[in-house]
């Protein structure tokens, strides 16, 4: 029954991209891109909780809480944080100014075009880092994927596993583009909150909790006896634990995928609804996410904890508390978070290359055609690039936690603090903007590479820092912008005014 509800699930997703497939045929690039501009309020909304909270939402983050203690939940708070912020300082005005700044539909297009567009050196070294960062998302997003496929098909061999689910994610990606990829995050995000809520709400109706208890005893693979004891208390956490999650808040400037969807909605105006949809959706699921790592502790830690298996914890619980079908759907939910993520990442960075490396740089005369193809063939390299990446990495939580935090973090400073800039400082010149995007990229990984380990603190923290510092300082120092460049600024602000 559990592999009914597995294929029925793929169905569904494979469904919609072939229906968009059909149904979008004479579209060309932004239509395969960014939607039209065309997305409702609520499918805005969930697609953009979907592609933001990747599998590790249900196994890399609830694994971390039932092995280290409650001092992981600050990364929920972070990001809960984050996302409100996101939502009700940058959504609507990002809309607004990437219509204004020559209808952009990239991320790196409207940074260059915000400028004036007529040099593209900011928009290639974008795209750039937008296929490496987002390369080693995608392929921890396969990690996971891998994960279920052999748990539910134990006789799978994870090679085989993680093929066939790239297989599927490139599909329906290749086939529908932006819309397909927006409404199977709408019910994948529907299906992810649906079973987050599930388990917990089981779990406290099903068993008395105040009999259970989060110590766990067991003998270790060197033959140790074992007492681990539980941190539940959060304010007991140290302090780079404390700073760590609250800097995953400010990744969320910076994130291309989630950015999009911004660019994508019909009006500025729809931005209320869905943000109030969106802050409602993360804070119901990050909660449920904690208490799922927290009841898992007292309920199936003795068999997770000694083989190194946190990562099952939401896996283990829905087939104990659910019928088989239903754990089906439940388990479909882990997959769900994984596609959602990979879907979207891939789909910028195909529109990345060819809107902002191919079209300005390789082939300037490139037809609609040509690069809605492109496209597709760029998502087919990514996903072939991602799966070897993955299939070279060791498995299970902390793998799955790893690479979103360094392609988090690298996102988040080097697009964090000038997307922040070109929406509020009229000053910000296109000099400055190159130096915050680089500035903030360089830090960020040399600071992975050579201190993060030593001193605790995670790179994002000072790769955003420097990202803003630089741009502001280069920005001061160079001449101020042109009348055509504040021009775009002041259309972008106007357009506010005229709608309030």
């Amino acid at each position: 029954m559990e592999v009914a509800a597995f294929v029925l699930y793929f169905l569904l997703v494979l469904g919609v991209g072939i229906w968009f497939f059909l149904k979008e045929k004479g579209g060309g690039e932004k239509e395969y891109f960014l939607g039209g501009r065309q997305m409702g309020p609520w499918v805005t909304a969930m697609s953009a909780q979907a592609s933001d909270m990747s599998a590790w939402l249900l196994m890399g983050l609830p694994g971390s809480i039932m092995a280290f203690g409650f001092g992981q939940v600050w990364i929920g708070i972070g990001l809960a944080l984050g996302t409100a912020a996101n939502w009700i300082f940058i959504a609507a005005r990002l809309r607004r100014f990437s219509k204004a700044a020559g209808d952009s539909i990239t991320l790196p297009q409207y940074l260059s075009n915000r400028f004036g567009g007529s040099k593209k050196g900011l928009q290639v070294i974008c795209a750039v880092i937008f296929l490496v960062f987002f390369t080693v998302y995608v392929a921890s997003s396969f990690v996971a994927g891998t994960k279920v496929f052999t748990a539910v098909f134990p006789s799978l061999d994870s090679t085989v596993a993680m093929l066939i689910f790239a297989a599927i994610i490139l599909a329906y990606t290749f086939l529908g583009g932006f819309k397909a990829v927006c409404w199977t995050d709408f019910f994948q995000g529907t299906l992810m909150l649906i079973a987050l809520l599930a388990v917990p709400i089981v779990v406290v109706c099903v068993n008395d909790i105040s009999a259970l208890s989060t110590t766990v005893e067991y003998v270790n693979s060197s033959g140790q006896a074992v007492v681990d004891k539980f941190n539940g208390n959060l304010f007991a956490a140290g302090w780079q634990e404390i700073v760590t999650g609250l800097a995953w808040g400010l990744g969320y400037f910076g994130m291309p995928h989630i950015l999009v969807r911004f660019m994508s909605i019909k009006k500025a105006s729809m931005v209320k609804k869905s943000a109030t949809v969106a802050i409602i959706w993360v804070v119901l699921a990050l909660g449920a996410t904690c208490l799922i790592a927290y009841f898992g502790r007292m309920l199936v830690a003795g068999e997770l904890l000694p083989n190194g298996q946190q990562e099952l914890v939401f896996l283990v619980l829905a087939r104990k508390l659910f019928p088989a079908f239903l754990a089906g759907l439940l388990m479909s939910a882990i997959i769900a978070a994984s596609m959602s993520t990979a879907d979207s990442q891939l789909l910028v960075a195909s529109s990345s290359f060819t809107s902002d490396i191919y079209k300005p740089v390789m082939r300037r005369n490139a037809s609609d055609r040509e690069m809605l193809w492109m496209g597709r063939i760029v998502v087919v390299i990514v996903t072939v690039v991602a799966f070897f990446i993955a299939n070279s990495n060791s498995s299970g939580a902390k793998a799955i936690m790893d690479m979103v935090e360094n392609a988090w973090a690298g996102f988040g400073s080097a697009f964090g603090p000038v997307v922040i800039l070109s929406l509020f400082w009229r000053r910000l010149t296109y000099k400055g903007a190159i130096a915050g995007v680089v500035g903030g990229a360089v830090v960020d990984v040399v600071w992975m590479a050579f201190l993060s380990s030593s001193t605790g603190i995670y790179e994002l923290l000072p790769g955003f820092a420097a990202g803003l510092l630089s741009a502001v300082a280069v920005s001061l120092i160079d001449k101020a912008p042109s009348s055509e460049v504040t021009d775009i600024f002041d259309r972008a602000v106007s357009a506010a005014e005229d709608e309030d």
